[in-house]
């Protein structure tokens, strides 16, 4: 079984970071916070880096 990325949007600052290192699989929701709308939307190594440029951490991978 894969991962599955996921945002914790008590944590999200809404920076959109993600979504422009990685506008495949995030977008900007609720709140004017980030989401996961397209999980399948690019390879783990493009959201790895997409994690990577989140100042707060709040993109996770959940089992």
């Amino acid at each position: 079984m894969s991962r599955l990325v996921t945002v914790d949007i008590d944590v999200c600052i809404g920076c959109e970071a993600c979504v422009e290192t990685c506008p495949e699989v995030f977008s900007m929701g609720p709140g004017d916070l980030a989401q996961v709308y397209n999980p399948d939307g690019a390879s783990e190594d493009k959201i790895e880096e997409a994690m990577d440029t989140c100042p707060v951490n709040c993109i996770l991978w959940e089992d």
